[in-house]
């Protein structure tokens, strides 16, 4: 039982650091805004874990331009910086908050 322990410890570790890390900072597919509640739903890339997150005081950019919350839904690929914790408001069970949404285009080279 006891060798198994730090064994048993050690996988959770790991998992637990690539759970956080995959949450931080990621590339997400937008799948739907709800612009009266201000909630995203978002697919994890390549994973496709879906997650319904709060968006009220998130800073949306476009290639470092702010940009209004309504214009969101004509981007379908984003990166979020999120917190991952689960919550309820208005009686929905939301996954997390993000704190700040980019979408950036490279530049064309002419």
């Amino acid at each position: 039982m006891r060798k198994y322990l730090g064994l048993y410890l050690m996988i959770t570790f790991i998992g637990f650091i690539l759970f956080c890390s995959a949450a931080d900072s990621d590339l997400y597919r937008l799948l739907s805004v709800s612009e009266s509640e201000k909630l995203v739903l978002v697919s994890q890339i390549p994973s496709k874990n879906k997650l319904l997150l709060d968006a009220a005081t998130a800073k949306i950019t476009v290639n470092g331009k702010p940009i209004e919350f309504k214009d969101l839904k004509t981007y379908s690929t984003i990166h979020l910086k999120i917190q991952i914790k689960k919550s309820i408001r208005n009686g929905i069970s939301l996954d997390g908050l993000v704190k700040e949404i980019q979408i950036t285009f490279p530049e064309n080279a002419q």
